[in-house]
């Protein structure tokens, strides 16, 4: 790793706190609110790839470890890694890996507009969306001890919301890959 890469994955990991600084929706009966965090987390890997975009989530992490308060709410330290949320905290990581590799096969140079964002927004959504939801739900169902079907079904509500993610950051990646010769790593 070069220092360029040190700061994309720096530049990353504060875009991800920066979209923690939105409000956050609560969803009735779950404990796990609507944030733009996972916007981030999708912009990381489509945009830097699956290592790089992994690890812009590592930095967040550690500093929520430390306890400074970078989650959507102002939430940080230790105890939020055993809170209801954990799952999707920690699955920020395997899904912006996915998202990034799933990104590298899906869209590439001589691919029309329409193609290049269908191919990121189904990278974002498998790796963004199915990927944190089963790190998530696993969490909510048996850590947090909700039930699979509550845990499922209450996440459900996240979906129509995450999608619009999906495609924000695949048009969003569009344009920063038109603007800058980033390479995918």
């Amino acid at each position: 790793m070069n220092t360029r890469d040190i700061g994309y994955i720096a530049l990353f990991a504060a875009l991800i706190i920066a979209l923690g600084a939105v409000p956050s929706f609560p969803i009735a009966g779950l404990p796990v609110p609507i944030t733009l965090q996972s916007l981030g987390v999708m912009l990381a890997g489509l945009v830097l790839g699956p290592k790089r975009g992994a690890l812009a989530p590592v930095v967040v992490i550690a500093l929520v470890g430390i306890g400074l308060p970078v989650l959507a709410g102002g939430r940080g330290g230790i105890g939020v890694f055993v809170g209801p949320t954990a799952g999707f905290l920690f699955g920020w990581i395997p899904a912006a890996f996915v998202t990034g590799l799933l990104a590298m096969r899906l869209d590439g140079p001589g691919k029309g507009m329409v193609a290049r964002v269908i191919g990121l927004s189904i990278a974002a959504i498998l790796g963004g969306i199915v990927v944190l939801y089963a790190c998530g739900i696993a969490w909510l169902a048996f850590g947090a001890k909700l039930g699979l079907g509550k845990a499922f079904f209450g996440s459900l509500a996240f979906a129509p919301g995450d999608v619009i993610k999906a495609v924000v950051a695949a048009l969003v990646t569009l344009k920063v890959r038109d603007a800058f010769a980033l390479e995918r790593k």
